[in-house]
């Protein structure tokens, strides 16, 4: 069985890990009070990133139902792999702690939902979308099967880019210009290297709901 292949046996160890994180910061914040609710879109997309992050892993790694999908992964590469996953789970874990209370699974805002622009979130808007950005790309380098390995990537993708845009409306629609002036000297998964402004979708106030998951203010 593939489980016995190292890299696949610490690609599993690391799930279980980002697993534990996320149920960690479920529990400690279902308590708080949500003001504001998202759609049945997000829901989709929500249980559109299931089967790639937890079912086809498992399958995998445990059964040879996609062994049909299985191709040579170099042994440095996997390794490699290995360290972009443990920086991505302590993105995620930093993410989680930064934000607090104000985060959440969903796309929502809390009540006395604040604007947080401290730890990573003083450098970039979105760390927890750049954590799993990371850890999509340590999967397809740990995980030597095409399904299994990279299907992460085109199901985060589609919820990036769907739902990054609606949630900086909301926080601009939330908190004004004070968002809107964290954005112009923040990138959104890298550090800003220069003070250029942000597109003007993303800076000017919105007309009508938007949401947000992680981003610096509210909320993977």
């Amino acid at each position: 069985m593939n489980v016995f292949q190292l890299p696949n046996a610490v690609f599993l160890v690391g799930l279980v890990v980002q697993c534990a994180i996320r149920y960690h910061f479920v529990q400690r914040t279902k308590s708080k009070k949500s003001v504001r609710q998202f759609d049945r879109l997000e829901k989709i997309l929500l249980a559109a990133m299931f089967p790639p992050v937890l079912l086809l892993p498992p399958l995998y790694v445990f059964t040879p139902l996609l062994s049909f999908a299985d191709y040579h992964l170099a042994s440095p590469i996997r390794w490699a792999g290995a360290v972009v996953m443990v920086g991505s789970l302590w993105l995620f874990w930093r993410s989680h702690v930064d934000l607090g209370k104000n985060w959440s699974v969903s796309l929502e805002l809390r009540e006395n939902h604040e604007l947080v622009s401290h730890g990573v979130y003083r450098w970039i808007r979105h760390p927890m979308y750049a954590s799993i950005w990371l850890w999509g790309l340590a999967q397809g380098m740990m995980l030597a099967n095409w399904f299994a390995g990279w299907s992460v990537i085109p199901a985060f993708a589609a919820m990036y880019f769907i739902r990054m845009p609606r949630e900086e409306r909301l926080m601009c629609e939330q908190f004004g210009e004070s968002y809107r002036e964290y954005a112009r000297r923040t990138g959104r998964l890298f550090p800003r290297l220069t003070n250029a402004a942000q597109p003007a979708w993303a800076l000017k106030p919105a007309a009508g709901p938007a949401s947000n998951e992680e981003s610096s203010p509210p909320s993977q």
